[in-house]
């Protein structure tokens, strides 16, 4: 069956031509030819050279014009050439060492390249050789799978999970990304070898989460994670919020489902994977909380700060970056209750100003996160409490526009402080200063430079420092 249709590009005539000059045979395989069956557009374009992968990529370079980048540990080279990224390997055959999920390879031909590919979706390549160019080579029924919406391996799934346990993380991605199944001996496998995922790389693991994330409904890939036994491994927080105690009649929700619900609740809103993350991670004090109390049932006091708290040492475990993205989901979960906390409460401009100042240029993505965490089985509890949730997002709005806390600053700087009173930094700079902050939070004055000077003065005054200029 011939595909001419999904091979438009030049580059596939062009890399074509280099081969049969080379007296070698290239195929287009892999995640490109999948996408063309699925419609998904796909800019990475993977070519496998029965061959020398380099060499070919080299003289298709040169022909179009384009810089190669040769990767020779891995033996890829690549380039780019409008708008598409082009990589090259030669065909290979791989065995493992039980402890390196870094293969022995030696050349092979594009069978056995398929038969190490990960699932049969993966493993389909067209022909570029000039006689039969565009026709499918499909070994193992990948686009019957792809039909039936299955996730697969080529070969027994023990082998190619145990040869490489990205590939179960990969399954599982590729299950939630696509809304595809795992075949039941596809996920026992899984299950049976999730110790091998010791020998991954924490980078590795966490490209993956990051894309499972990112995945229209992130919720499938994580109770797969969970069924699998692979959670308890990679993310313990997380499997640890599953499970309802029940003491006296009175339980609790299950906070890893809930958790669940508020990540896809967030992916409908945003695309954005910290605010994401910040969703998975919203309630992971909760267990380190939780009590029984009997008057009132389960409590789980300060899990936002402890959870808080938390965040570094996952961010670290992960090997993820620990800079401004890490303490903005830390920001995130450690303010996650306060806005819920207004729509049960009076809603005060003093409590939206501390807000708006503790949140900043993260307000909208917090509202966004707490929004998402309205969640339960009554759906009259929901429309009430985002009906109410409405007016502290308009109260915010007004707030905002009065006082312009978001990004607030003050009107007194130190240096200020220092000319007046001719004294060097100390303690009482900071008072001040702090003081000046509260009043304008508290809505005892406006956030304005005349009505903060006349308060620094009355403050300096009551320590002793009104007239040290004079």
């Amino acid at each position: 069956m011939q595909n001419i249709e999904f091979l438009g590009n030049d580059i596939f005539r062009i890399v074509s031509q280099v081969a049969k000059e080379s007296g070698v045979r290239a195929y287009v395989i892999g995640g490109y030819v999948r996408d063309c069956f699925l419609g998904r557009h796909c800019k990475d374009i993977d070519i496998v050279v029965e061959g020398s992968g380099i060499e070919i990529a080299a003289k298709a370079a040169a022909k179009v014009g384009s810089k190669l980048s040769v990767f020779k540990r891995f033996g890829t080279a690549m380039f780019k050439y409008k708008g598409m990224e082009i990589e090259f390997v030669g065909a290979r055959k791989e065995s493992y060492r039980s402890d390196s999920r870094n293969p022995i390879v030696e050349n092979g031909t594009l069978e056995d390249d398929q038969k190490r590919r990960d699932f049969t979706i993966n493993a389909l390549a067209f022909s570029l050789q000039e006689e039969d160019f565009g026709n499918l080579v499909d070994p193992f029924n990948g686009v019957k799978d792809l039909q039936a919406g299955l996730i697969r391996t080529p070969l027994d799934p023990d082998t190619t999970y145990s040869d490489d346990p990205l590939r179960m993380i990969r399954a599982i991605r590729f299950a939630s990304q696509l809304s595809f199944t795992i075949v039941p001996e596809s996920l026992a496998s899984i299950a049976r070898n999730k110790e091998r995922l010791g020998i991954l790389s924490r980078e590795r693991i966490s490209d993956e989460l990051h894309k499972i994330l990112l995945s229209p409904k992130p919720s499938v890939g994580f109770k797969l994670l969970e069924q699998t036994g692979l959670l308890p491994k990679i993310l313990p927080q997380i499997s640890n919020l599953k499970g309802v105690e029940m003491v006296d009649g009175k339980g609790h929700k299950d906070n890893f489902a809930h958790t669940l619900q508020v990540v896809d609740n967030v992916a409908e809103k945003s695309d954005n994977l910290w605010l994401r993350w910040a969703a998975l991670l919203h309630d992971i004090g909760k267990p380190q909380t939780k009590r029984f109390e009997p008057s009132v049932g389960w409590t789980f006091h300060s899990h936002d700060y402890i959870g808080a708290k938390m965040v570094p040492g996952i961010f670290k475990q992960l090997k993820m970056p620990l800079n401004e993205k890490m303490k903005y989901v830390q920001k995130l979960v450690q303010l996650h209750l306060r806005p819920i906390a207004l729509v049960q409460d009076e809603v005060t401009d003093s409590a939206i100003r501390r807000l708006l100042f503790d949140a900043g240029d993260d307000i909208d993505d917090l509202m966004t996160l707490c929004e998402a965490d309205i969640t339960s089985k009554n759906d009259k509890v929901v429309i009430k409490h985002k009906n109410n949730f409405a007016l502290v997002k308009q109260k915010l709005v007004e707030v905002e526009e009065k006082d312009a806390i978001r990004n607030f600053k003050n009107p007194i700087t130190g240096e200020m402080i220092m000319a007046r009173y001719n004294i060097p930094p100390c303690r009482e700079i900071g008072e001040i200063k702090e003081y000046i902050k509260n009043a304008i939070l508290d809505g005892k004055i406006e956030n304005d430079v005349n009505q903060a000077y006349a308060l620094m003065e009355q403050k300096a005054a009551e320590i002793g420092l009104g007239d040290a200029s004079l």
